[in-house]
């Protein structure tokens, strides 16, 4: 069975704060994020809205693609979400 690992970045209602982050587990970290029992930041920003993932096969992979996100700009974030989620949905429920 392989193991997936996944980068993500999460907004507010607002998409006004964006978090990247990489997880083993998308669903269930995305759950802590939306009902706040995950990181301090996320929770003192709202951050519960699902806009942006990615999917690898080799945690060094989506860890140095986590980094290279986290490094670029808010101009080039906005440019990688909306390019992959045009509405900047909530794309959460797509993953179930």
């Amino acid at each position: 069975m392989s193991k997936y690992y996944c980068i993500y970045i999460i907004t507010n209602t607002t998409d006004t704060v964006l978090y990247t982050g990489v997880t083993g587990n998308l669903i269930g970290r995305i759950y802590h994020h939306r009902n706040k029992s995950a990181s301090s930041f996320s929770s003192k920003y709202n951050l519960n809205k699902l806009v942006y993932y990615e999917i690898f096969e080799d945690v060094t992979l989506a860890i140095k693609r986590e980094k290279q996100i986290k490094a670029s700009n808010r101009k080039k974030k906005i440019e990688l979400i909306t390019k992959f989620n045009n509405d900047w949905k909530d794309l959460y429920s797509s993953l179930f």
